[in-house]
């Protein structure tokens, strides 16, 4: 991390310090455990009149010990609710100026530390880039949406005044996926507790260690500033059986999912709100039009990106026929690695499954996110360290193109027409309505697409993360809720609009 990133981090972590303690918000000093109770075997020996310190990403306190309870660390559901529910009394009871303090905590760790616990993140789940995943974690760190988002709207007329704000929802269950454990929870703390809420997090078991580790540093650090605990808490040991209690906690007031159709299904079913980051097999079209070494450049910086293990990345792409054999010769020159229509065969019967009773293949777990080298090797193909993408030729119907593959390999179809494209393009995006990226320099292609094709994310020539706020304008996150219809998550997305009106008083025009 250079000098530059900790400065940034540390001022704005000053930042915060000085208003909670200078009167932005409530004037009173927070004081360990104040309206939350104190971790476990704490309670006798808490002092008072605590006044937060410089906050070191990472920094503990005296004691850290594994304790269940502590820290956000549960084996339990109804003792993780429990917890999670008396830190949000205490959440709510703050200042707006001290869930800023929680965010920035969250924020600076995930920066400081992205190098180690993106390495902790690889060693655990072995899927993706080793490069990528500290830039993840950076991500979170970086990401503007804060409390700005829930400003209130006001209504003042000859019956007085109306104002709405947004409320919490309380303790949210949270499902994570192993693709981005880590990544997913920070970006979900951080908005969800900036909307007054605590969370309840049941894991993927493939990344459980990686995130009970994050959650407890994150709240070791929220509890050393303000005083709460277990805002955060964590399901060590998650199961099927322990996400099904989540879903049908009565103290669980509304649930966030990030995962395939079957949870996603089974939330939905839940009878509580649902916000669901589903499943995505972005499509891309290249027209007649498109810079082709451009467009090259940009679909392999996003399908390659953590070995294309981003929902939103780059999954298939579509050709007009007219300028198919430049494009294929534009993603040789970008450094992408070209394997015959054979080889994508062989390579597909290796690593994707068929699917079964109608529904559309997948691919191997063994092989998702794995190096481009390993996928190679399977079709008797030797490439360098440095080339990040193999490609080929296939048609429309074939497994890579319906599967959402998340490895680096990218079908290419192509077709007669633009509208064939746009045509190929739906039936391979399944109606997920995730994600489609297009490149052109024609207007009207560009709009035509994207009516027909009606996602959450719609880029034009560029990669796909910078629809996410990664090289394009706006924000991002880990949460995008295609399934649901909010779209990229933000704090806003985790609250309940509520309304105050004062009726024939209060307006002074």
């Amino acid at each position: 991390m250079t000098q530059v990133n900790e400065q940034a981090v540390q001022k704005m972590v000053d930042e915060v310090l000085q208003h909670v303690a200078t009167g932005w918000g409530s004037r009173a000093n927070p004081t360990v455990g104040a309206g939350a109770a104190p971790p476990i075997a704490q309670a006798a020996t808490q002092s008072s009149g605590y006044l937060p310190t410089r906050v070191t990403a990472g920094a503990a306190p005296a004691a850290r010990q594994a304790a269940a309870g502590r820290f956000g660390q549960f084996t339990d559901v109804d003792q993780a609710v429990a917890a999670a529910k008396t830190a949000h009394r205490a959440l709510v009871a703050r200042s707006m100026a001290q869930r800023k303090l929680i965010m920035a905590t969250i924020r600076g760790i995930c920066v400081a530390q992205a190098e180690q616990l993106g390495q902790m993140e690889y060693e655990e789940t072995q899927i993706g880039h080793l490069a990528d995943k500290a830039s993840k974690l950076v991500a979170v760190g970086q990401n503007p949406m804060g409390i700005e988002m829930l400003r209130p709207p006001a209504f003042s007329g000859d019956h007085g005044i109306t104002l709405e704000e947004r409320g919490a929802w309380g303790v949210i269950g949270v499902i994570t996926p192993v693709t981005h454990s880590l990544p997913t929870i920070a970006d979900n703390a951080v908005n969800m507790i900036a909307g007054g809420n605590s969370l309840v997090i049941n894991p993927h078991p493939g990344g459980k260690k990686i995130a009970a580790h994050g959650v407890r540093l994150f709240n070791e650090a929220i509890y050393q500033a303000v005083g709460i605990d277990n805002l955060i808490c964590v399901i060590t040991e998650p199961t099927l059986e322990s996400a099904e209690e989540i879903f049908t906690h009565p103290d669980v007031g509304m649930l966030a999912v990030t995962g395939g159709p079957g949870v996603v299904a089974a939330a939905l079913k839940s009878g509580k709100r649902a916000v669901c980051a589903g499943p995505g097999n972005p499509p891309v079209v290249v027209d007649e039009s498109a810079d082709l070494d451009n467009a090259a450049r940009c679909i392999i910086e996003g399908a390659a990106y953590d070995n294309n293990l981003l929902c939103l990345a780059e999954k298939e792409v579509f050709v007009v026929a007219g300028v198919f054999e430049a494009f294929m010769d534009a993603m040789a020159r970008a450094g992408a690695c070209r394997l015959t229509p054979q080889q994508m065969d062989s390579l597909a019967r290796k690593v994707i499954t068929p699917g079964s009773s109608g529904g559309h293949p997948h691919a191997d777990r063994k092989f998702v996110g794995v190096e481009p080298e390993v996928l190679a090797r399977e079709v008797g193909v030797s490439i360098s360290a440095n080339c990040r993408m193999l490609f080929g030729q296939t048609g429309p119907d074939h497994d890579f193109v319906m599967a959402e593959q998340m490895m680096p390999v990218l079908p290419i179809v192509s077709c007669a027409t633009f509208e064939e494209c746009v045509d190929c393009a739906i039936a391979a995006e399944h109606g997920f309505r995730h994600t489609a990226i297009i490149h052109s320099r024609l207007v009207d292609h560009m709009t035509y697409m994207g009516k027909a094709m009606d996602t959450t994310l719609y880029v034009k020539n560029g990669p796909s993360m910078a629809g996410n706020g990664a090289g394009g304008e706006g924000y991002g996150g880990y949460s995008i809720a295609c399934a649901t219809g909010e779209g990229v998550c933000t704090p806003q997305t985790y609250t309940r609009l509520r309304r105050c009106a004062m009726i024939e008083n209060l307006r002074i025009v």
